[in-house]
């Protein structure tokens, strides 16, 4: 799947990582694209077993950390499914230009599809101890803050701070305990 250095080795260790839209084109500016992206994130959780720890959503990509034994299988599903459903609400909604990026952008050997949502790979990292999932999860957080976008990391909508906070988030996830 990915041409990266980055790879998953050892799957009893959750993971950070990062997934991209092609040409950083702000797909998930539109609620409903970011909206596809949290459903997906339940999917993985609630049908693949999925153990999704932190999450945010920015406009052009998303930060993650999961963990499962065959972690790399759900990520593609998780990947082409996303821009599956991405294409067709381009497509359906006559959003001419953006579907003219993301052909533009799609790499020539992808040739199962005439577009590409997702630069390829998601730039695996492996969390190893409890002071980096801590660091990890709080990066996570502060990606909108650092941005500039928020002043605290609650106020950004679609994140898993919420839920760090003991507060309703968008969708449930497996809070990280020490």
């Amino acid at each position: 799947m990915s041409r990266s250095r980055y790879k998953i080795y050892e799957t009893e260790y959750p993971y950070f990582l990062t997934s991209s839209i092609v040409e950083g084109i702000p797909l998930f500016a539109n609620p409903e694209i970011a909206q596809f992206i949290l459903d997906g994130f339940q999917f993985l959780q609630e049908s693949k077993n999925v153990d999704l720890y932190a999450y945010v959503i920015m406009e052009n990509h998303i930060h993650f950390i999961a963990a499962h034994d065959d972690l790399p299988k759900k990520l593609k599903i998780f990947k082409s499914y996303m821009a599956r459903q991405i294409v067709d609400f381009l497509v359906e909604g006559n959003y001419h230009r953006l579907l003219k990026q993301i052909k533009r952008a799609k790499l020539q050997h992808k040739n199962q599809s005439k577009y590409q949502v997702w630069q390829e790979g998601y730039h695996p990292k492996q969390i190893t101890t409890p002071e980096m999932m801590i660091q990890k999860i709080e990066y996570i957080h502060n990606n909108p803050v650092k941005r500039g976008y928020v002043d605290e990391p609650e106020h950004w909508r679609y994140s898993s701070a919420h839920n760090y906070l003991g507060l309703e988030g968008l969708i449930p996830i497996k809070l990280y305990e020490e």
